[in-house]
């Protein structure tokens, strides 16, 4: 299926609707996929890039929902598609789909096949339209585990790139408060309660020495000078049996070592979760300074 022209997409004035063949449906005008066959925003986007011209590339919340930076669940589930292009190019205009321009080229990476905004351009331009927390985990997204989308390095270029533009306060703010190695949305917003209370900030995913001959120990949250670690207890922990008991043996070998352990769970309040890291730090030798 070849590109279509934004003024024949005005001009059909329809942009989804069934097809005649009851078994295909049109998710974008001049689009036809089998009925019912996209759920997932990655077969939207397969879609829309049949009709996409060149130069045309996803952004905005769809592209860090691509490239699977973290968002607020009302973002995560945005039915539209964000697509941008470089003035003094139109942005696009049709239904189900949020165009937009940029003033500066971009890097653009390939995501099975499709155009995408790359992940620190993709960050800035979160900027309005997230709070501070959020903003961060997605930053600490780009830094993070299992593998670094980018280095901090241009992450800082990024946010001096972006002076005078919409949301570049909230972005250094951001900025200084992204840490590397986190795993997690909850990682993020666990350390910030923890900082923000007055405690030192602890070291994100690091090892811990445990005794010799046992499997190496990576923890959340650690307090390495007070042997402490903070756990947040995922569902993910209790999924799998070959998980659990990893888990188990891994804190038991932590303990061992002279470690207090706190385990965060889903419904675990801030004031519990405050009250037992402050007991257990000044176990371990902190004082409030």
């Amino acid at each position: 299926m070849g590109a279509f022209t934004l003024a024949e997409a005005r001009d059909a004035g329809v942009s989804r609707k069934r097809t005649r063949s009851s078994d295909l449906e049109s998710p974008f005008y001049g689009v036809r996929v089998a009925a019912g066959s996209i759920t997932e925003l990655l077969e939207r986007c397969e879609a829309y890039a049949v009709r996409m011209p060149p130069g045309h590339f996803f952004s905005h919340v769809t592209a860090a929902r691509l490239h699977g930076i973290p968002l607020p669940w009302p973002l995560q589930q945005e039915a539209l598609v964000h697509v941008s292009v470089l003035k003094p190019a139109r942005a696009p205009r049709a239904v189900g789909v949020c165009g937009h321009t940029v003033d500066v080229s971009p890097r653009v990476d390939l995501i099975e096949g499709m155009s995408v905004l790359g992940p620190v351009e993709t960050w800035c331009q979160l900027a309005p339209l997230l709070s501070l927390d959020d903003l961060i985990a997605a930053g600490d997204r780009l830094l993070g585990l299992p593998l670094p989308l980018a280095a901090h390095e241009e992450l800082a270029v990024a946010v001096v790139g972006q002076a005078g533009h919409r949301g570049s306060r909230l972005l250094r703010e951001a900025f200084a408060w992204v840490r590397p190695r986190v795993e997690s949305r909850r990682e993020t917003f666990l350390r910030l309660l923890i900082v923000r209370a007055g405690f030192p900030e602890p070291e994100t995913n690091v090892e811990i020495p445990v005794r010799p001959g046992r499997k190496r120990v990576r923890g959340d949250l650690v307090f390495a000078r007070y042997k402490v670690l903070v756990e947040y207890d995922g569902q993910h922990h209790r999924t799998s049996d070959r998980q659990f008991q990893r888990d188990v043996e891994r804190l038991d070998d932590v303990m061992e070592a002279g470690w207090r352990i706190i385990r965060v769970l889903k419904d675990s309040t801030d004031a519990e979760v405050l009250a037992k890291l402050n007991f257990a730090l000044r176990s371990g030798g902190w004082r409030p300074g």
